[in-house]
């Protein structure tokens, strides 16, 4: 599995999501999503969304997953710039 193919996934489960997904070994990747159906759920219940999303893939084809997921608003709030996977 690959970035693009994690990205695909979760933008069919999350239409209208920007997702940025990194990971060049192909088993550890970094995501981040902002999505509108963030609004209101804390980190733990997004995060569960996120690996409804990927099924079983976890921890199978996706040995690691660091997620940071962000509602449209907070994204655009100070200290998010140049925040995405990768930029670390």
């Amino acid at each position: 599995m690959d970035a693009g193919e994690i990205r695909s996934l979760l933008q069919n489960a999350f239409p209208g999501a920007e997702v940025d997904v990194y990971g060049p070994d192909g088993v550890h990747f970094e995501a981040r999503l902002i999505a509108p159906a963030f609004a209101g759920k804390a980190t733990l219940a997004r995060h569960r969304m996120v690996y409804a999303a990927l099924g079983n893939r976890m921890g199978n084809e996706i040995h690691a997953l660091s997620l940071r997921t962000l509602t449209p608003d907070e994204a655009s709030g100070p200290g998010t710039r140049d925040s995405g996977p990768g930029n670390a």
